[in-house]
């Protein structure tokens, strides 16, 4: 079962990623960084996306999916 809806884009905001690993928008950010978290695609100026299925393998990686 996916944890991000299927009707939805293969890309993911970080509103919804916030809502799924209850870490603070800074956390986030030191984890892309650090190469720990997926890094974001820019589609334009004012949106950045991740790919669904890195944030998914991320979830599953850290024992989260079932």
């Amino acid at each position: 079962m996916s944890l991000i809806p299927k009707h939805k884009s293969g890309f993911v905001r970080e509103k919804h990623i916030l809502q799924l690993i209850p870490v603070a928008h800074s956390t986030l950010w030191e984890w892309v960084n650090s190469g720990k978290f997926p890094a974001p695609l820019k589609l334009s100026k004012r949106v950045t996306v991740w790919r669904r299925a890195d944030v998914e393998e991320f979830i599953a990686k850290q024992g989260g999916a079932s």
